[in-house]
């Protein structure tokens, strides 16, 4: 089978030479596609790039040829690539088909564009070459966002700071702060006065009373202290008071009233009327 293959191969590659010699010499394709404004010579030159393109393209997928081959062919591939693009646009101003608008990127689908550099296209075993696999690392994908249900399941009373005072750490840092901020108030007022020239008086004195009480009032309120005095109440008096309006009858008086009304209702049981 190799050896009729090779025959064969033999024979088409003979036949083909014939007709190259027949149809005279094969014509170079230009260097500039806007040289040519044959319009079928056009769509010949295309087809050739396409067939070349497809030739490299089949070779850089080997990747034993090595780091240099494989540049090298890729960027042959991107070079055949744009002089493609060119004889496109050469045809499409010449009256015929708009291949880049309607016609298929198979070979542009093939390769891959680095983001940032538009245009250059990585073919084959050039996407695994050292430095271009890292262009094509994507970041890791974001983490998953909560729903707002699974948010809500870990907040309880201590999310809010009800339950702040229950630690016994909280109330003393504030009353901490609290005395600090009291003394601070009163230094800055203290500093005020005697910047204004005004007399402060010291913590131990007693302030004078502006309205002194003389006569019964007077006496009255001293026999009220002296009582308060003599029996303080440790709630403050803040007991309630009632007054009464009406006397109030003892339990002596009530039980005669009880024995009264008894005696009323044997003497109305036992006794004639007349």
């Amino acid at each position: 089978m190799a050896r009729n293959a090779e025959k064969a191969m033999t024979t088409l590659a003979r036949w083909r030479a014939a007709k190259e010699v027949e149809s005279g010499e094969k014509e170079r394709r230009p260097y500039l596609a806007s040289e040519c404004s044959d319009l079928p010579k056009c769509e010949k030159f295309r087809l050739e790039i396409i067939r070349e393109i497809s030739k490299k393209v089949a070779q850089i997928q080997n990747a034993g040829l090595g780091e240099f081959r494989i540049r090298d062919l890729n960027d042959e591939i991107n070079k055949l690539l744009r002089e493609k693009r060119h004889w496109e646009n050469q045809i499409s101003s010449l009256g015929g088909p708009h291949y880049r608008r309607y016609g298929p990127k198979m070979f542009d689908a093939e390769g891959r564009e680095v983001p940032g550099n538009r245009g250059y296209k990585y073919f084959g075993a050039a996407k695994d070459l050292p430095g271009v696999r890292e262009l094509f690392e994507q970041d890791p994908p974001p983490p998953p966002r909560k729903t707002r249900g699974e948010l809500m399941k870990d907040i309880d009373a201590e999310y809010y700071g009800y339950r702040d005072d229950e630690d016994g750490v909280l109330i003393p840092l504030e009353e901490k702060i609290e005395r600090a901020a009291l003394q601070k108030a009163v230094q800055e007022w203290r500093e005020k006065m005697a910047r204004d020239g005004r007399i402060i008086p010291d913590d131990d004195e007693e302030d004078d009373d502006i309205y002194p009480l003389s006569g019964p009032a007077r006496e009255a309120a001293e026999d009220a202290k002296s009582r308060a005095a003599e029996n303080p109440d440790p709630l403050g008096l803040l007991a309630p008071r009632f007054t009464a309006h009406v006397p109030v009858p003892t339990q002596q008086d009530v039980q005669e009233a009880l024995l009264q009304k008894r005696k009323l209702e044997l003497l109305q049981k036992y006794t004639v009327d007349d």
